[in-house]
Formats: C-alpha cells, sequence, structure tokens
C-alpha cells in the first residue's frame, strides 16, 4: 500500500517556487507496520511523518522542491520492510529515507541502508545491537539506546524516593522483544551479545537494580507474538511480593493487558515502571488504574523545545496545536517521534545544500551541542555508533488521567511532583 503526500495548498506554494523542471519532487521513503502486531504506533509514525512533510511544503518545500511522501505497509514484517527500502531506493527513486518502527524492523532495514548509502534517521529502534554493526550512517532520535533506558528508573529512585522508603524487591515482566530485551539487559546486568557472530557488544553488570541495593524476586518474559496469559503472570508477580513491578512490553496493547490483569488480581505495589503506555489508548484501556505508573518517553506535550521546520522557528507547542487542528486528537510520542526524523532530515539536507547522502551525513556528523539539530524532542548530536550525547529520558506518570513530566527534575519548567507509593490499581 503506497500513500502520496501531494495536498492542494502544498502543490500551489511549490509551483510558485523557482524549482527547475527536471528536478520535479523530492522523494522520500518510509516503511511502516501500518497494519500487523505494531500497526498502532506504525499509524502515529505515518501521521507524524505526514503533518511535518506538510508543514515543510506549506513553507516552500526543501531546497524549493516539493517533498513528496512516499508510505508503505510492511505489515509488521522484516522481509517486507527489508524489501520496501530496496524498491524505495531502486524503482521509486527516493532522495532520502525515514526509519521505520520497532527494533525489530530497524535491525535489518539499516543493512539496506548502509549497503546504499542512505543517511538512516531512526525514530524508534533503541536495541543497542543495532548500533554496534558498524554502520555509520545511523542517527538515533530518541535519548539512548534501550540498554541504557535503567538509568533514568533509577534517578527517580535516588532522587525522588527517600531512602528508607524505597523499593528493596523488584519483579521484571517482559515481552521477548527486541527493544524490552535491552531494557530488561540493563535491569539485570546482563551481558548483550551480537547473534551474528556471538560476540559481546557490552557487559552491563551488575545492572541498574542490583546497583540499587534492589533485589529480583521473581523475573520472566512471554513470547513475542500471540501471548494472553496476563492474569497468570500477574497473579505470580503478585504473589512474589515485590515492591517494584516492572513491565516491559512490546506495545502500548500490551501494556494495557498487562495493567487490567494487575487490577484484577489486586496486586498492590509501592511503584509500577512500564515501557510502554505513554498513549492515549493506554488510559482510555486502563482508567484509574493508570494513576502512579511511571514510563519513559522521548517526548511530552509540555516541554519547552524550540526547533527549526522550514527554516523558521517552530516550538513544541506549535506542533501540539497544528496536529491537534490537523487530526482531531493530541499527539503522543509515536507521532511526535518521527515528526523530529522529519525536521533531522529536512535540516540535513538544507545544512548540506544537496540530498546527497554523503554530504547530509557529515552535516549530521558535525553536529555539536551548541550546534545541533533542532526538533521538537529537543536538541541532538550523535557519538560516533549513532546514538545522541548528553540527552536524558524523560520520566512521566499519570496521575489523574493526565501524563505528568516528573523527571529529571532540572530540565525545564512544568515538573509534576511524583506520586508514592502506587498502592492498589
Amino acid at each position: 500500500m503506497t500513500y502520496r503526500l501531494m495536498g492542494a495548498t502544498a502543490l500551489t506554494a511549490a509551483l510558485a517556487l523557482p524549482v527547475l523542471a527536471q528536478d520535479g519532487p523530492l522523494k522520500i521513503g518510509a516503511s511502516l507496520p501500518l497494519t500487523g502486531n505494531f500497526s498502532v504506533a506504525g499509524q502515529k509514525h505515518q501521521q507524524g511523518y505526514e503533518h511535518c512533510v506538510s508543514l515543510i511544503n506549506e513553507r516552500g518545500g526543501i531546497l524549493g522542491r516539493e517533498v513528496e511522501l512516499i508510505v508503505s505497509d510492511n505489515r509488521s514484517d522484516p522481509a517486507t520492510a527489508i524489501n520496501q527500502y530496496e524498491r524505495f531506493i531502486n524503482v521509486d527513486g527516493v532522495e532520502a529515507a525515514y526509519g521505520t518502527f520497532s527494533s525489530r524492523l530497524t535491525f535489518p532495514v539499516a543493512n539496506i541502508l548502509a549497503k546504499n548509502g542512505f543517511v538512516h534517521p531512526v525514530p524508534a529502534g533503541g536495541a543497542l545491537r543495532i548500533y554496534t554493526q558498524g554502520h555509520d550512517n545511523i542517527y538515533y532520535f530518541q535519548p539512548n539506546a534501550a540498554e541504557y533506558v535503567g538509568a533514568s528508573l533509577a534517578g527517580v529512585l535516588s532522587d525522588l524516593v527517600p531512602a528508607e522508603g524505597r523499593p528493596k524487591t523488584a519483579a521484571v515482566i517482559s515481552a521477548d522483544d527486541f527493544f524490552a530485551n535491552g531494557v530488561w539487559s540493563g535491569l539485570m546486568g546482563d551481558k548483550v551479545i551480537d547473534p551474528a557472530d556471538g560476540s559481546e557488544v557490552a557487559d552491563l553488570a551488575p545492572g541498574y537494580l542490583a546497583d540499587n541495593g534492589i533485589e529480583v524476586v521473581f523475573s520472566q518474559k512471554w513470547p513475542e507474538e500471540g501471548f494472553n496469559d496476563w492474569l497468570n503472570i500477574a497473579n505470580q508477580v503478585k504473589r512474589s511480593g515485590a515492591e517494584l513491578i516492572i513491565g516491559l512490553t512490546a506495545s502500548a496493547e500490551e501494556a494495557v493487558q498487562l495493567t487490567r490483569a494487575f487490577k484484577t488480581v489486586r496486586a498492590e505495589p509501592q511503584m509500577v515502571y512500564l515501557s510502554q503506555g505513554t498513549q492515549a489508548e493506554f488510559l482510555e484501556g486502563t482508567g484509574e488504574s493508570s494513576d502512579g505508573v511511571l514510563i519513559h518517553t522521548s517526548w511530552h506535550r509540555d516541554a519547552p523545545f524550540q526547533s527549526v521546520l522550514g527554516g523558521q522557528p517552530f516550538s513544541n507547542a506549535e506542533f501540539v496545536s497544528t496536529f491537534e487542528a490537523k487530526y482531531g486528537s493530541v499527539p503522543d510520542e509515536d507521532s511526535a517521534i518521527p515528526f523530529a526524523v522529519c525536521q533531522g532530515i529536512e535540516q540535513a539536507i538544507v545544512g548540506a545544500g544537496t540530498t546527497d547522502n554523503a554530504a547530509m551525513g557529515d552535516w549530521l556528523d558535525a553536529r555539536t551541542k551548541d550546534d545541533p539539530v533542532r526538533t521538537i524532542l529537543g536538541r541532538f548530536n550523535w557519538d560516533d555508533i549513532g546514538l545522541p550525547s548528553e540527552k536524558p529520558f524523560l520520566m512521566t506518570q499519570w496521575n489523574g488521567g493526565a501524563l505528568q513530566f516528573v523527571y529529571p527534575t532540572d530540565e525545564f519548567e512544568g515538573v509534576a511532583p511524583m506520586t508514592y507509593p502506587k498502592g492498589n490499581f
């Protein structure tokens, strides 16, 4: 399935510009999981990309050329995603690419874009082994790899919870998923192994939990696909008596099922941290049970980030208002992150003065803390493997139907006090 964004307003703006006839539209391709296991996030990624491209075209396009976005449905299947990026490059003639959703799809896609010399901006692919394959064309548009997410949870525990009241025991349950496995490795202190050759990517011992004096009293993974025994796993967690529950779900839908199960078994932990659940669908599916649940995120609607779009200043607040006007709903991070990817690629093309991907990569590599890519997720510059430098995750918590920003407390204004302990669901 292919979508081509050619809005009337954008077309009118493009016709008014001195575009060389032989240039035509600037084609950019994105393979997304619009159906299948990752469909909810995939559809929101499509909205983020489309909204950004539409606004760029309203501002005159990129280098005077209207942007044509080509989106294909990979059905949440890695082989299909690979084929679609090859088609974008070899058949559709795209000049740039936007990344796909999930580490499971990003890992193989990274090889295709590297082989073809394309800049690979990643919206959602946090597994560390994606970035240790040796590619020099990859740029992650979230704060850090999955393996290091636990640092933000550790920060919350040490900075926001008095020492005498901190959880001493934890239950860690997880989907057997690329991203979730990465977060698990960081929390549990595992070694990260490259599946291609069995080499060690990183040794994360002792892990964020042990390093903070927390004993893991129960741990279990569930299959990536087809799992539905949520009540059984929730009962096991409750019986463990764990004061801290960590649920590493592969999707917001799984986070809903898990939270509902905890409510059914009447679990009463001191703290709950989930790796997914910032989406409106989570609140709709859990209601008051969401209160007190902590979730890391790369974006929050109230973060006062200032960015650039179409060569003009563009604030995070403008993103929220224009998105809501266009789609009739408030955006979440699944739309904000791809919007930031689109901003990054626009700035790379303009900065390089060309769609030559080698030149775009050189420009991105030259970014620094003081001269970064500026997006609605904040500022970005990257280390030598493509991970952002000095960029913390944000920690949010649901309270009273609102997703509140609670940590770090010194990043910007608007921090809400964290609810603790969580208590029952």
